[in-house]
């Protein structure tokens, strides 16, 4: 029996970028939900009066992380705290993986003493040739994050090495960003991270994939350009983000209120 059964976490904050704001798990009203409002959720179920906070903003890069949003969350002073952060930087043309690290380690020494538990992840990583580009930033930022934790007695949620994760049809067409299924499945891992009893296998494989035609793949490769990787290298050569000027998700801690339904009703594209 974990510690949070005999010590129930009355407080959750998370910061961090597009994975925790929640995208691409859609609402009704055109916001996101994700794995960290599903498992505020769960744990609200289990003590009244829980509040939880999330500063995460989409597109933040590792220094805006530690700027920004890891002195307000360490203030709040949460019981239970979630960090993840550093994979926008890898995934840019020009990184410096060893700054990336160094900043992280700057907001994991502000928010580990203010909290009694802090969660760091290993992040997921769609299957394919951009994944295999970057596996060795990837990799050598993940290994750092085991030595943050060995340092501050963090928990590391593995998220990379489960192969479900890295399941096309657990992405959104953004290719980017999970969907509604990727996000339960996270909140699964950080759920059982956090010492409760399984209510699903979050590394469960798919059913096998029926890999549809040629002009379908094709059609779907056109979409995506137009649709998301045209704006994505225009934001890129124009110094912006898809984050600017946009506030936290949840800014304050609050207790906690059930979100809508998401936009799909079946966990599955």
């Amino acid at each position: 029996m974990g510690a949070s059964y005999t010590h129930p976490y009355t407080s959750f904050v998370a910061i961090g970028d597009s994975f925790t704001e929640g995208m691409s798990d859609g609402l009704p009203d055109g916001s996101y939900r994700g794995w960290a409002d599903l498992l505020a959720a769960r744990l609200a179920e289990r003590t009244a009066g829980f509040r939880y906070a999330n500063l995460a903003v989409r597109g933040k890069l590792i220094g805006q992380i530690a700027d920004e949003q890891a002195a307000p969350a360490a203030a709040m002073g949460a019981d239970l705290v979630t960090l993840v952060g550093g994979l926008n930087d890898v995934l840019r043309p020009q990184c410096d993986v060893d700054l990336v690290c160094a900043r992280l380690a700057e907001a994991a020494d502000l928010l580990a003493p203010s909290c009694r538990q802090l969660v760091l992840m290993r992040s997921p990583g769609r299957r394919g040739p951009v994944l295999e580009r970057f596996r060795p930033r990837m990799e050598q930022l993940f290994g750092f994050v085991d030595e943050l934790a060995e340092r501050h007695g963090a928990l590391v949620v593995d998220l990379f090495s489960a192969e479900a994760l890295g399941d096309s049809r657990l992405w959104a067409d953004d290719r980017l960003h999970l969907n509604a299924e990727g996000h339960r499945r996270v909140a699964e891992a950080v759920w059982q991270a956090l010492g409760h009893a399984p209510e699903s296998d979050w590394r469960e494989p798919l059913p096998p994939l029926v890999r549809p035609g040629w002009a379908v793949r094709r059609t779907a490769d056109l979409r995506f350009a137009r649709e998301h990787l045209v704006p994505w290298i225009g934001r890129r050569l124009t110094g912006r983000s898809s984050g600017d000027g946009r506030p936290p998700k949840r800014a304050e801690l609050l207790p906690y209120e059930p979100l809508p339904l998401p936009q799909n009703g079946s966990p599955l594209p």
